[in-house]
């Protein structure tokens, strides 16, 4: 008979669930301010540096 009572106390324990809702009014608005700053870099070899130079009449 307690094992009836035992298991009848557990299925009516393990039945009881928490049930947790989160509700707003208004919808959730995400504002995410990124600044990206980059920085490019142009290697020019001495040589090409020279050909393209304001003293060459290249262009």
């Amino acid at each position: 008979m307690k094992i009836v009572w035992l298991t009848v106390a557990c299925i009516s324990l393990g039945a009881c669930t928490h049930k947790v809702q989160v509700e707003t009014k208004e919808p959730i608005t995400i504002n995410i301010n990124v600044k990206i700053d980059h920085e490019i870099r142009v290697k020019v070899d001495k040589e090409l540096d020279d050909i393209f130079s304001d003293d060459s009449e290249l262009f």
